[in-house]
């Protein structure tokens, strides 16, 4: 079998250890970044993880979406990019995947990324291709087969709230969003549950940024941890090749567009659905938990009429947007916003700041569990590669809440969480809570 480091060194979450990312160099220019206010409009950033760490982002976006919607950084490391953060724009940008092209990455990558051994996504690809390999996949999406799983997850998730302690402080993000979502990716998997840890720890450092005491240390962590990853799928692929069943390996060992992929190449689709299935519902559980508390009042009004709960679940996707941010690449020379794009410009659409815009969604800071145009967010992203999984998601929060209100007078937080270091996977590492119950 190729050596890993041969096969993804083209990757943003493969690189090898001595290669520095823009997320690495950002992480050291970034450090104790002023306010926004105090910043010529030039010097901001919003790229920069520790904005999103220390919870700041907001005031930079607000910013730029007021006096430079379309914004222009330059990094050693990334070469040009620009921040798109208006509504309209990202909308745009989204929608026409000839200009904008997904298939040089989703994250902000290398100036001069090497071109040999590249490990590509369908997220990270242009029809056909994409086309062809997201069909594969996409009926576990279905309505039919949401129907057949809502039950199960209804199950799961009634015995975990029971089994919570009253009165007592615990960590919501372990506790219920990573245990909830963790069986949920291994039940779409057909994933041995006596591993599932598994799971959740190679979405973590999928696009965690080394730090000492970090998610991960180093690159090379990154890519031994990897390794395993790819050893562990192998070996199911070959198992479900000969009795397939109906789940997402069974389906990518037997499609015809993806099941002859090589198992290093063939790491890059699911990693895309580990992390699609697991940091993104995951953070908005936790986030509906946070903004709940965070908006009192809102509380009260979901409490006192559950039905809320159908306009709730889209409100809660739209003010926690799990992922920041997904990145194109432009074809050719174009003009957005009044600027001139250059071809092979990168441009990160930035949805958590698309779903801020004030001019699409009335105080949009704040948590509504009434808010009539919700379902016009753009968390899940809009054209062709608008989530696949978004119907998933939304029913595994709807459950959720269905069956907290059923129990608890209240989940109150202890204490503010700890955010993940990423402008990319906007979530939680911990949220103290205590519950009441009815």
């Amino acid at each position: 079998m190729t050596d890993i480091a041969e096969e993804t060194d083209s990757e943003h979450y493969l690189l090898q250890a001595k290669v520095r990312t823009p997320e690495m160099e950002m992480s050291v220019l970034g450090a104790n970044v002023a306010a926004a206010a105090d910043l010529d409009i030039a010097e901001i950033n919003p790229a920069n993880p520790h904005l999103f760490r220390e919870d700041r982002w907001q005031e930079h976006f607000a910013r730029l979406r007021s006096e430079d919607p379309v914004h222009f950084n330059e990094l050693e490391t990334a070469g040009r990019y620009w921040s798109v953060t208006k509504y309209d724009d990202v909308r745009a940008v989204d929608g026409d995947w000839e200009t904008y092209s997904s298939a040089s990455g989703i994250t902000l990558g290398l100036k001069e990324a090497p071109t040999s051994g590249n490990i590509q996504t369908f997220i990270a690809m242009d029809p056909p291709k994409h086309t062809e390999q997201r069909k594969t996949v996409r009926s576990v999406s279905a309505p039919s087969n949401l129907r057949n799983i809502e039950p199960m997850i209804r199950e799961r998730t009634a015995a975990l709230l029971d089994s919570l302690p009253e009165g007592e402080e615990f960590d919501w993000v372990n506790t219920v969003s990573i245990e909830l979502t963790t069986l949920m990716l291994a039940t779409l998997f057909d994933f041995p549950m006596d591993d599932r840890s598994k799971l959740t720890r190679w979405s973590d450092i999928v696009f965690a940024i080394p730090e000492p005491g970090g998610v991960i240390e180093t690159q090379q962590q990154r890519i031994d941890e990897l390794t395993e990853c790819v050893h562990y799928f192998d070996k199911l692929f070959e198992e479900r090749r000969g009795n397939p069943g109906f789940d997402l390996v069974s389906m990518l060992a037997n499609g015809e567009a993806t099941k002859d992929i090589p198992p290093f190449e063939q790491l890059g689709n699911l990693l895309l659905l580990i992390v699609g299935g697991n940091d993104t519902t995951r953070n908005t559980m936790t986030g509906s938990v946070y903004g709940l508390n965070k908006f009192p009042d809102q509380y009260d009004k979901l409490l006192a009429d559950p039905d809320l709960i159908s306009s709730f679940v889209p409100e809660v996707i739209r003010w926690q947007t799990p992922l920041s941010y997904m990145r194109r690449t432009a074809t050719r020379d174009t003009e957005l916003g009044g600027k001139q794009i250059k071809k092979d410009d990168q441009l990160l659409m930035w949805y958590i700041s698309a779903n801020q815009d004030e001019d699409v969604f009335e105080d949009a800071h704040v948590l509504d569990v009434e808010r009539h145009n919700a379902d016009r967010q753009l968390s899940f992203g809009y054209g062709i590669h608008f989530c696949m999984g978004s119907r998933v998601a939304e029913l595994q929060l709807r459950v959720l809440w269905e069956e907290i209100l059923q129990r608890f007078a209240r989940i109150e937080i202890q204490d503010e969480p700890e955010r993940i270091y990423s402008s990319f996977v906007h979530g939680y590492s911990k949220l103290p809570v205590k519950v009441t119950r009815k």
